[in-house]
């Protein structure tokens, strides 16, 4: 839920240019990788919350950035 905030945000802050649906499902889809790679080896940043934030904005970094205007 954290994560789809996240990237409606940014999306409506004209950072990232893809569409409202397509930012949500990349910053969700973050979340549940970095929610999956805990649950498998432990690794995380202490809150649930926290995760999604962090986790949200590492798959804004891994999307291509050049179609930004």
């Amino acid at each position: 839920m954290i994560a789809g905030i996240i990237g409606y945000f940014a999306e409506k802050s004209n950072f990232i240019h893809n569409g409202i649906l397509q930012s949500i499902i990349i910053y969700v889809g973050g979340a549940f990788i970095f929610y999956f790679v805990r649950l498998m080896f432990g690794i995380g940043f202490g809150s649930a919350g926290l995760n999604a934030i962090l986790s949200s904005i590492g798959a804004r970094v891994i999307i291509p950035t050049h179609w930004r205007k």
